[in-house]
């Protein structure tokens, strides 16, 4: 793979400086978040998405009736390429691997950033329910070399795994997320200093590095009672000389344009596109939405 990447060619549908000064005190950036903040809760710019707990025994319901074929892969039908530690060290800097779902090994500028680390078989609390991963994983935690940066797009268990930042936050230099997410990330022993959380638009500078939260459209909660109590964004990631977007989960909206004349044009795009469905499809992309989100991304 060549060092840097061709602009505008490639794009990967999926199925993110000392800290002191940057996380800054979340209740009072809370008060200045007229357009997407209101009576405790984070909101889209341009929906309102509703569910309640019908909707989510009626998603169920469905997944458990539904007998559409080859619905859940086969591990057998998924090559994966073992990894060491060794392998990652010397990739090539400007250069991926997929670990699972929305979890991705960057490097950039000879240093390893992390998206979503996910490396549980199941994430949700209601396990019968839940499918396990689709594939085996190409390495694990332990073997994973000093990441510099983890980027959390937001806090539902798909992206947030409670197991899997335990395991990593003592070989992470600096965890990245929304607003309202660092006090989960001090509840699992992540250190306070190595937590920044940002607002959409808001960005931090780590040595080479630029991380940028970009707005989405989504939300989240882990539970009944803390329902869009946190931010969800997309992010870019800018080193000396690539230029990364990462969707995290998204509906598609209007703000990818504006993301793309804001930030534009990326390298590589790293878009959402294993999670759709029209029952909740202003919140997951459509496949169709997710290619033009990426034309929209430049």
């Amino acid at each position: 793979m060549k060092n840097k990447i061709s602009r505008n060619i490639f794009s990967v549908f999926f199925t993110g400086a000392f800290m002191v000064g940057c996380a800054q005190n979340t209740e009072n950036i809370k008060k200045d978040l007229k357009s997407h903040y209101d009576n405790g809760k984070f909101k889209n710019h341009e929906l309102e998405y509703s569910s309640d707990f019908s909707d989510f025994a009626s998603n169920v319901y469905t997944f458990l009736t539904d007998k559409t074929e080859n619905k859940i892969a086969s591990k057998d039908d998924i090559p994966v390429v073992k990894l060491k530690k060794e392998d990652l060290l010397q990739m090539p800097n400007n250069s991926v691997v997929r670990i699972a779902h929305s979890t991705l090994l960057l490097k950039m500028d000879g240093r390893f950033i992390l998206t979503d680390p996910v490396f549980s078989e199941i994430i949700t609390p209601f396990g019968i329910f839940a499918p396990k991963r689709f594939h085996d994983l190409p390495i694990t935690i332990e073997e994973l070399p000093f990441i510099d940066i983890v980027i959390i797009s937001h806090n539902h268990y798909d992206h947030l795994d409670e197991p899997s930042i335990k395991k990593l936050k003592d070989k992470v230099g600096h965890f990245y997320t929304s607003l309202g997410i660092k006090q989960k990330l001090l509840e699992l022993g992540v250190d306070t200093m190595k937590v920044c959380e940002l607002d959409w638009w808001q960005s931090c500078v780590n040595e080479t590095i630029r991380l940028r939260a970009t707005p989405a459209q989504h939300f989240s909660g882990r539970g009944l009672f803390d329902r869009d109590k946190t931010l969800w964004s997309s992010w870019v990631i800018t080193s000396s000389n690539t230029n990364i977007f990462f969707s995290g989960d998204s509906g598609y909206f209007n703000t990818f344009k504006q993301i793309g004349e804001n930030y534009g044009p990326f390298d590589m795009t790293f878009m959402e596109a294993g999670a759709y469905n029209e029952r909740w499809k202003e919140i997951h992309m459509m496949p169709k939405e997710t290619v033009q989100a990426h034309l929209d991304l430049k």
